[in-house]
C-alpha cells in the first residue's frame, strides 16, 4: 500500500510539474529563428514582445492563458486536499473530492489546448507584424507537454475516484 501511495504522489506531482513548464515556458510554437507562446514572441531569440491587448484575437489567447494557470492551481488544491483526505478520511471511503478537483483541472487544460489547437492560425494570419517569421514553424515542447498533463491529469483523477483509503 505505501508503494501505491507513493506511486499516486509522484504522478501527482509529476502532473503538476507538467501543468508549470507548459504555462510558463515559451514553446508553444518554434521555428529555427523564433518561439512564442500565450505570453509572448521572440524572433532571434533576443528581440521578445509581450502580447498584450493590442494583439487581435487577444481575448483568445487570454482564454489559454487563464484556463492554462486555472488548471496548474487545481492540480495543486487536488494535491493538498488528497494529503487532507489521507489523514480525514475513514477507512473505506473514496477520495471523491480530489478526484472531482483533479478533474477539473484535466478538463481546464484540455479547453486550454484545444483552444489553442483550433485558433493559432487565426492568431498569427491577424497579427502578421509579430508572427511574420512563424508560417514555417510547429507546434513546440510546450504544447505536447500541455497535452501530455491532460492525459496525466486525467489518469491522476481516475485513480483517485477508484482509490479507497486503506489502513
Amino acid at each position: 500500500m505505501l508503494v501505491l501511495l507513493a506511486f499516486i504522489i509522484a504522478f501527482h506531482i509529476t502532473s503538476a510539474a507538467l501543468l508549470f513548464i507548459a504555462t510558463i515556458d515559451n514553446a508553444w510554437w518554434v521555428g529555427d529563428e523564433f518561439f512564442a507562446d500565450v505570453w509572448r514572441i521572440c524572433t532571434n531569440n533576443t528581440n521578445c514582445t509581450v502580447i498584450n491587448d493590442s494583439f487581435q484575437e487577444y481575448s483568445t489567447l487570454q482564454a489559454v492563458q487563464a484556463t492554462m494557470i486555472l488548471s496548474t492551481i487545481l492540480c495543486c488544491i487536488a494535491f493538498f486536499i488528497f494529503v487532507l483526505q489521507l489523514f480525514r478520511l475513514k477507512q473505506g471511503e473514496r477520495f471523491v473530492l480530489t478526484s472531482i478537483i483533479q478533474l477539473m483541472a484535466c478538463l481546464c487544460v484540455m479547453i486550454a489546448a484545444s483552444i489553442y489547437t483550433d485558433r493559432r492560425e487565426d492568431i498569427h494570419e491577424k497579427n502578421m507584424q509579430f508572427y511574420s517569421m512563424t508560417k514555417e514553424g510547429s507546434y513546440g515542447y510546450s504544447y505536447i507537454l500541455a497535452w501530455v498533463a491532460f492525459a496525466c491529469t486525467f489518469v491522476s483523477g481516475m485513480m483517485y475516484l477508484i482509490l479507497r483509503k486503506r489502513k
